[in-house]
C-alpha cells in the first residue's frame, strides 16, 4: 500500500470508531432519535425517590413501557412528584395499579415498576397513581442494622 492509501484507511477506521461511540452513547442514555410513538402521562407521589433520575425506565413485568420525564418537589404534599410518560400501546393499566421504585441489581440504577391492579377503569393522560412504594435506601438499612447490633 502507498502512504496515501494507508492514511485513508486509518482515517476511515477512526471515523467508524467515533460513529460507533456516538451511537452507543445515544443507546445507553435512553434518548430516542425520531421517536414519534404516541404516549400519555401519569403522575405519582413518593416519600423518597432515592436516586431515581429523569429518563429512568418504567416497566411492567420487566418489560419497559415508558420513561420518567420529570421529578420535582410538591410543596402541597411535601413529597416527590414523579411524572411518567407511558406508551399508548399499553393503555389498559387499571387505576389501582401500584408504582414502586426498584433497583436494577444490587448496585444498579433505579426504575419504576408497575404492578397492575384489578379495577375496570384505566389510567388516562393526566391520571395519578395513588398506591406507591418509595425507594429502599441501602444506607438507611445498614444504619438500622448497625443500631440494632450495638
Amino acid at each position: 500500500m502507498q502512504p496515501r492509501s494507508i492514511e485513508i484507511v486509518v482515517g476511515a477506521f477512526i471515523l467508524a470508531g467515533i460513529l460507533s461511540v456516538a451511537i452507543l452513547a445515544v443507546r445507553v442514555s435512553g434518548f430516542n432519535v425520531g421517536s414519534d410513538a404516541s404516549t400519555y402521562r401519569v403522575t405519582a407521589h413518593f416519600e423518597n425517590v432515592g436516586g431515581l433520575v429523569v429518563r429512568s425506565k418504567v416497566s411492567i413485568s420487566g418489560v419497559v413501557v415508558g420513561r420518567v420525564v420529570d421529578i420535582r418537589f410538591d410543596l402541597d404534599t411535601f413529597t416527590a412528584l414523579v411524572e411518567m410518560e407511558l406508551d399508548a400501546a399499553v393503555s389498559q393499566i387499571s387505576t389501582d395499579t401500584t408504582a414502586a421504585i426498584l433497583t436494577d441489581g444490587l448496585l444498579g440504577g433505579k426504575y419504576i415498576g408497575l404492578s397492575l391492579g384489578a379495577e375496570e377503569e384505566f389510567l388516562v393522560d393526566g391520571s395519578e397513581i395513588y398506591d406507591t412504594q418509595s425507594a429502599i435506601v441501602l444506607e438507611e438499612l445498614i444504619g438500622q442494622f448497625l443500631l440494632k447490633q450495638f
